[in-house]
């Protein structure tokens, strides 16, 4: 499977984990996960709700969601809803257990941080660390690259560059502040003495 169908098999099960949804809901929807500019077209939907129901991880039925109901008229073609199985809910929880690199990816990460409700704080810290390394790691070439064409880049180019390192240092901090807040909850949740207070920033070789 592609890293995109991966991705979307993962925001269709978020977003089902909360309630049943039908076809028109999980599209309208998956713009809010998946972000505005990635239009999820119906011809990538449905294979991969077909694929979904083929696997037992959700099903479907005639009849309106919970968001719809008392909305449709007399008359109205009934809608085919999709709903979580058992399967499917444990298959959710364990894509959101997963704190590699790929998790740490930019639209990984961002499916991920979607549903950081389900997740536990541990798994929270640990994709956050790796995210933040990840984007340091970013900032460190791409200062090395902007020092090394300066001299030759146009005004237009260097300020592009500019602002692509002043957006990535704002999410550094932004992600600070969060791991911050999710160690302070983590400390607060386990004994003294934990593994967690020795335990090093993710990385890509763990």
């Amino acid at each position: 499977m592609s890293r995109r169908g991966a991705i979307l098999e993962l925001a269709v099960l978020g977003l089902l984990h909360d309630q049943p949804l039908h076809g028109y809901e999980l599209r309208k929807q998956l713009s809010g996960v998946l972000g505005a500019f990635r239009v999820v077209s119906f011809g990538s939907l449905y294979p991969c709700l077909r694929g979904l129901v083929e696997r037992g991880w959700i099903t479907e039925r005639e009849g309106d969601s919970p968001a719809r109901q008392g909305l449709a008229g007399k008359g109205k073609r009934s809608r085919i809803t999709y709903e979580l199985t058992a399967e499917g809910k444990e298959q959710f929880q364990t894509l959101m257990a997963q704190t590699g690199p790929d998790s740490w990816e930019d639209e990984n990460f961002d499916v991920h941080f979607a549903f950081f409700g389900q997740a536990s704080s541990d798994v929270r810290l640990r994709i956050l660390e790796g995210r933040r390394s990840r984007l340091e790691e970013r900032l460190d070439v791409a200062r090395a690259q902007s020092r090394e064409r300066r001299e030759r880049a146009d005004k237009y180019t260097a300020e592009l560059h500019r602002h692509g390192l002043e957006s990535t240092e704002r999410e550094v901090r932004w992600l600070s502040e969060l791991i911050e807040t999710e160690r302070s909850a983590y400390s607060t949740d386990t004994p003294t003495g934990s593994a967690h207070s020795a335990r090093k920033p993710a990385t890509d070789k763990e």
